[in-house]
């Protein structure tokens, strides 16, 4: 069995990891009953008062947990509606009239309660309201505990493209209670799970050997093997985003599939793919466009779809995104650069680059034959 290392402790034990920022540097905790310990949010909340964000999903789960865990402070909740077609404008403004309406000031923390939606949308509010306050995260999704909680990009979507406005502003703490991995649905811990392969595929190949052998016991919620997946994702994050906090140059590597996976959200309409099943898709059109560069071979290409594939993941895009429709959408992605899209691909299980040397006619041709390739 491949050895982890230290991130193999029980799942009863708290993890800790920082992410090294300086003056800014922040914890990601990771453990079980962490919602209610006051001690977990006491050292990060500036002020008295505290604005809880969180969607109509989660807040009848975990809201009063989080309410007992800030007993010690001024409490007041805004509650959006669920779903990554939420993720927009109008739905931040809701926020903003919330913190207006009751008189929140500068000395305000917003904590996030929820998945990526939530984070990104309470994240984006906190750095643009009166000019930026601090924020919690608190995520109750695999994907966000190992992803998008931490890094502190935020933002919301566009119709011309996903996560096109936001800003960089990092959290006090990401505080990550398993526990509520419990409830959720299959179809979500299997989106979170595909953030956790491109952990290994970018830079990490032991973990994508432990990972082969573990599949079936993370998507069994087993308790041990979930603390470790979820402490070497963050691990992993934690140190590229130390690296480079505004993605200059190693940060756009966590975009593995993320191109193609975008635009499979967009092209599909937002909600109708959650962001890890884009993305599970994204991981297999970067492999295969990486075997037609002769930069991966066939048994490698073969691992991440069976390993995709065993997580409970598509491996089909939609059949009626037309080629030009996907080079349309990917063109407007964050990583284009003087004009040039760039993408991430893989010289090897583990070895992830970011190139622009990808001619035009093999990435249409890529698109093309997208369907038959993942079969």
């Amino acid at each position: 069995m491949t050895d982890l290392g230290p991130v193999t402790n029980p799942a009863s034990a708290q993890h800790r990891l920082d992410v090294e920022l300086g003056e800014r540097a922040y914890p990601i905790v990771i453990g079980r009953g962490l919602l209610t310990d006051p001690e977990q949010y006491r050292p990060f909340v500036i002020g008295r008062r505290v604005m809880i964000v969180s969607n109509e999903t989660v807040a009848p789960l975990y809201l009063e947990a989080v309410r007992q865990g800030l007993a010690d402070f001024e409490t007041a909740e805004v509650i959006l509606p669920d779903g990554e077609q939420h993720k927009d404008l109008a739905t931040l403004n809701r926020i903003f009239d919330a913190l207006l309406e009751q008189h929140f000031g500068r000395d305000t923390t917003l904590v996030a309660l929820g998945g990526g939606v939530v984070g990104d949308m309470a994240g984006f509010a906190a750095a643009c309201y009166q000019r930026g306050v601090p924020f919690i995260q608190v995520p109750t999704t695999l994907l966000a505990q190992v992803d998008s909680s931490v890094g502190g990009k935020t933002g919301v979507n566009h119709p011309a493209g996903k996560n096109m406005i936001g800003a960089f502003h990092q959290p006090r703490a990401v505080i990550a209670d398993t526990d509520t991995l419990a409830t959720l649905p299959g179809r979500e811990l299997s989106a979170g799970l595909a953030e956790v392969i491109k952990y290994g595929l970018i830079a990490d190949r032991p973990f994508f050997d432990w990972l082969e052998e573990q599949a079936e016991s993370l998507r069994a919620l087993e308790p041990a093997a979930l603390a470790t997946a979820i402490a070497r994702s963050c691990r992993n994050k934690a140190q590229v985003v130390a690296a480079d906090e505004r993605e200059a140059g190693q940060r756009a590597l966590l975009n593995l599939g993320h191109t193609f996976g975008h635009a499979i959200e967009a092209g599909a309409g937002y909600g109708e793919w959650l962001h890890g099943e884009a993305v599970g898709v994204g991981l297999v059109m970067a492999a295969r466009l990486s075997r037609r560069l002769g930069w991966l071979d066939e048994e490698a290409v073969s691992r991440v779809r069976r390993l995709v594939s065993r997580c409970g993941l598509p491996l089909v895009p939609p059949a009626d995104l037309a080629p030009e429709r996907w080079l349309e959408l990917m063109a407007v992605d964050k990583k284009v650069q003087d004009g040039q899209l760039r993408l991430v691909l893989l010289r090897g299980i583990g070895e992830a680059v970011l190139t622009s040397d990808v001619d035009a006619d093999l990435l249409r041709a890529s698109i093309q034959s997208a369907p038959a390739d993942a079969l």
